[in-house]
């Protein structure tokens, strides 16, 4: 739930700082739900044998472990700008014994180090939000997925139903950022308060894939709103 990759300058430090503590921050503030998250992404996304997966903003490869458990025959590709981040996902991979599935680089998503139609799927779970320029990167998604490939925004949102909205606002904006800052030590998770609070909402992130030339196939809400999933697949003509 937490994640909240940041590509800018400076930002991946704090990453590094919080790295070790950042797995049990993430299953107690999202009361280990963010997992069904994820396995609902991938379930979405019906990958097959031989297929490329990126998954950005990888943090410590909760996806792509997961996504390599689920699918033995898949390739998986992560990136992520946080080193420290990265090192504890190398960690975690080697434990598993799947190196040779799973492979991590460090990396920005608005300028991907992989050749133009490389992959086939591109996962990006609670990371979008923090990218500067999101457009930039949607683009750089689009040029290095095939042309039937497919992409999976994973984001936390800001609740639409009335009943459930001022619940979650004090979730997010009071509990959550406390909690965070309290089991990390570190009062960076105020960030956290911040950047789903300026996130846009679902119709605009449908506007940014728009101009990166994605046609978006669908959109899911999970947990009464609190999580959106949108699945997009590049425009070819």
């Amino acid at each position: 739930m937490t994640s909240m990759h940041n590509q800018s300058n400076g930002s991946h430090t704090m990453f590094d700082r919080i790295a070790k503590r950042y797995d049990r921050m993430n299953r107690i503030l999202s009361l280990g739900i963010d997992i069904s998250w994820r396995h609902k992404t991938l379930k979405k996304l019906s990958l097959m044998p031989n297929q490329t997966l990126l998954d950005l903003a990888t943090g410590t490869a909760d996806m792509a472990l997961l996504c390599a458990k689920k699918y033995p025959d898949i390739q998986i590709i992560g990136i992520d700008p946080s080193h420290e981040m990265l090192r504890i996902g190398q960690e975690k991979i080697d434990r598993k014994k799947l190196s040779k599935q799973i492979i991590l680089k460090q990396g920005d998503a608005q300028a991907i180090e992989l050749e133009d139609n490389s992959v086939d799927v591109i996962t990006i779970a609670f990371g979008l939000r923090n990218i500067p320029n999101k457009i930039q990167a949607l683009r750089e998604m689009n040029r290095v997925l095939t042309p039937t490939g497919r992409l999976a925004v994973l984001e936390l949102t800001e609740p639409t139903t009335s009943w459930t909205r001022p619940i979650t606002r004090i979730h997010i904006h009071h509990i959550v950022p406390w909690l965070g800052a309290w089991l990390s030590g570190e009062s960076e998770y105020r960030y956290l308060e911040q950047s789903i609070a300026n996130y846009p909402p679902v119709e605009e992130i449908k506007k940014y894939m728009t101009e990166a030339n994605f046609d978006v196939l669908k959109t899911y809400q999970f947990t009464f709103g609190v999580c959106s999933l949108m699945i997009a697949t590049p425009n070819t003509q």
